[in-house]
């Protein structure tokens, strides 16, 4: 009885070990809903100005990639490292390969123009480096990436794709 759990007591501080040494950006969940890529880096002078900056030009595009189920984003969450977050509260119907840009600053909400704003004029994304969360909304992890400038933006643009 003692070796048994002595084995299964070791076993299991391994795969703690493991899972805590796996880099975020690693982390593969079994979600239809992914990030497809980040505009991180909004073109221009960063400006959080509501009347005229342009937080609006940094975006998360979130794609779902199942083949044949509708996702509503209502109660989905993104988060960012620091803990900046955004709830959808709305209903939003992703059709299979459709996707929504949920773009900073204030906007109109548009099915049809794929686009959700955040009603918040502060930048979510840090120019240098961040991490992505999606969360459904049961809580449980959907989508997640790390990210740094230098080893992930190879052209420079502020934009990253991922899940091609």
């Amino acid at each position: 009885m003692r070796i048994r759990m002595f084995v299964t007591t070791a076993l299991a501080t391994g795969t703690l070990a493991a899972l805590a040494a796996a880099p975020a950006e690693a982390t593969e969940y079994s979600s239809a809903l992914k990030v497809r890529g980040i505009q991180y880096d909004a073109p221009g002078s960063d400006s959080n100005s509501c009347r005229t900056g342009n937080t609006d030009e940094e975006y998360l595009t979130i794609k779902n990639y199942s083949s044949g189920t509708t996702v509503n984003l209502k109660g989905y969450v993104v988060k960012d490292k620091a803990g900046n977050r955004f709830t959808f509260t709305a209903n939003h119907y992703l059709q299979p390969g459709d996707y929504v840009k949920l773009r900073g600053g204030n906007g109109t909400d548009s099915d049809t123009k794929n686009v959700v704003y955040r009603d918040n004029c502060n930048f979510m994304w840090n120019n240098d480096k961040d991490t992505i969360y999606l969360y459904k909304p049961s809580g449980a992890g959907a989508d997640s990436h790390a990210y740094t400038k230098s080893q992930n933006d190879r052209d420079g643009n502020g934009y990253i794709t991922y899940h091609n």
